[in-house]
């Protein structure tokens, strides 16, 4: 198979990443992690791949993700991880939104990370 037929494989675990609502590259892109000018230079990973970011994903169609050791989210400061976990959780839920729409990809972040982006342009 061509490499541009081989999909989005996750550096992790070497498997297809095959639906936008398990892709930790656009969630990151989505919540603002990773800017639209490197999006494209990216590694691609499952989401579950991922568990620092996974775990804090609080949603009732996500199973929890429970990380060991010192970046498990019960180990760190309770203000930053509520900050976190509403962030990413919104970011999964509009991977979830934009899996049934058909908007070009610079429409896929949050509407604070698209206004940070904008405001980045005019001021470059």
């Amino acid at each position: 198979m061509a490499k541009c037929e081989e999909g989005y494989l996750c550096e992790v675990c070497g498997k297809d990443v095959e639906n936008l609502t398990d892709s930790d590259l656009y969630l990151r892109y989505v919540i603002g992690v990773i800017d639209p000018e490197v999006l494209h230079t990216q590694r691609e990973r499952h989401i579950l791949c991922n568990p620092l970011l996974a775990q804090f994903i609080v949603d009732d169609d996500f199973a929890a993700v429970l990380v060991e050791g010192g970046f498990d989210k019960r180990h760190l400061d309770a203000g930053f991880v509520r900050d976190r976990e509403v962030l990413v959780t919104r970011g999964y839920r509009r991977l979830k939104e934009l899996a049934s729409l058909d908007l070009p990809i610079i429409d896929y972040p949050l509407p604070e990370v698209r206004q940070q982006i904008t405001e980045r342009a005019r001021q470059a």
